[in-house]
């Protein structure tokens, strides 16, 4: 029998999960991030890739046709000849390179989606200002480097990884605006999501027992393979991920892009997944309560009022979407002196700030909404469930597949079939 491996890696962990030819989960394998902080951030994508792999059933690896990845979108780092980091990678929500906007903002079209101060491309142009860029020669996103290591070519990506580097996903090609920026690298060449690049290293396959014909596929970003997952399928549907942070997308017969709102639209076949990601999300709600006191808390908070409290709930400064401000402040005052009360206006605000995105959207010419799945941790949490309905006015369920992983795995198996 063939399986397939989809593979997650997301803000808080990497996750694998193994199908069958029928779409069946065979196997699910989960590695968190270690707390504190990480010296290496490469070495631990690459540790956790090849741990992740031992702890498949061999009996499974033996079978395995087809691998792909995800990777949190806008995660980015510079390679050398061999594909080893010159520098620390940077993360999806680091805003560092705010400081070449302007640079940008008079060469990119004036609603691109790079114009935000955490794109691919404005990172970018703020590596090309650091000491390591001599030693760079590919610019890759996380799920094409960790595609690279088992696959082993260096310099290719996906249309929905390459997104918010500036590739053209309606032409399929790199603009004539970014040819003005002369980047002194070599960007990626672009695949559509599901293409097969090559078969898995021959080390690799012998290691861990994988069959000599193993193909590794052109993979997504962490949000797509969420949608992917939740068996949602036709325009007026969407996806919030609720994960460390919040990640719409809606199914739309319309394009929508406008980086005023950090607004985008990835390419689905002939239609389009238009959405947008802000900062807020779990990763507020674990700043505050361990997951037994938001199980329990959720519980007590009583869903038919709604809460006063207006908060904003981010780590630290700066949202994406549906406010594009790199120096937006968070708000989490004033603290009730109640936890009930505090959860309670926690989750309200970020339920008011996924239904604002909606609207967003269909304000802007995406297809009304009809229908919300919800992936990510955020899924499980009935009480927040019912709260979003509240503010979105539609219906609210669990995504058939709520990982990742399992879209990802979909991927693998059906490859640019998926999209047509």
């Amino acid at each position: 029998m063939d399986f397939y491996l989809g593979i997650d890696f997301g803000t808080s962990g990497v996750r694998g999960v193994v199908i069958n030819h029928e779409a069946c989960t065979q196997a699910e394998i989960k590695h968190p991030w270690a707390d504190g902080a990480v010296t290496n951030l490469a070495d631990s994508w690459h540790g956790a890739l090849f741990r992740l792999l031992t702890q498949i059933p061999e009996k499974l690896r033996r079978e395995i046709k087809g691998i792909a990845i995800n990777g949190t979108s806008s995660t980015v780092l510079l390679c050398d000849a061999a594909g080893q980091p010159v520098d620390a990678p940077l993360l999806y929500n680091d805003g560092r390179g705010a400081v070449v906007l302007p640079q940008l903002k008079s060469i990119a079209p004036r609603q691109s989606n790079v114009l935000s101060a955490t794109s691919s491309l404005v990172k970018l142009l703020w590596m090309v200002q650091q000491p390591s860029f001599s030693k760079a020669r590919y610019f890759l996103h996380q799920a094409d480097w960790l595609g690279f290591l088992l696959h082993g070519y260096l310099g290719i990506s996906d249309y929905h990884n390459a997104l918010k580097l500036g590739y053209d996903v309606e032409e399929l090609k790199y603009p004539q605006w970014l040819e003005k920026l002369e980047l002194p690298i070599q960007l990626p060449r672009v695949l559509p999501p599901g293409t097969p690049i090559a078969k898995l290293r021959p080390e690799i396959a012998t290691q861990f027992h994988f069959p000599d014909d193993c193909l590794v596929y052109a993979g997504t970003t962490d949000s797509i393979a969420a949608f992917l997952a939740s068996g949602a399928k036709y325009p007026g549907e969407a996806v919030t991920s609720l994960g460390s942070t919040l990640a719409v997308k809606l199914l739309s017969r319309t394009r929508v892009e406008d980086a005023r709102y950090g607004i985008y639209s990835h390419r689905w076949g002939n239609l389009w997944l238009t959405g947008g990601a802000s900062n807020t999300g779990g990763a507020v709600l674990k700043q505050f309560f361990s997951d037994a006191e938001l199980e329990r808390l959720s519980s007590e908070i009583d869903i038919t009022r709604a809460s006063e409290l207006d908060y904003y709930p981010l780590l630290r400064p700066g949202d994406r979407f549906p406010i594009n401000d790199p120096a937006l402040p968070p708000r989490l005052t004033p603290r009730p002196e109640s936890s009930v009360e505090f959860l309670h206006g926690l989750l309200e605000s970020i339920a008011r700030i996924e239904a604002t995105g909606y609207k967003l959207l269909q304000k802007m010419g995406a297809d009304k909404l009809t229908r919300v799945y919800t992936a990510g941790g955020g899924a499980v949490n009935s009480t927040w469930s019912r709260i979003r309905e509240r503010h979105l006015k539609v219906s609210v369920m669990s995504s058939l597949h709520r990982e990742a992983a399992y879209g990802t795995a979909l991927l693998a198996m059906r490859g640019t079939d998926f999209f047509n």
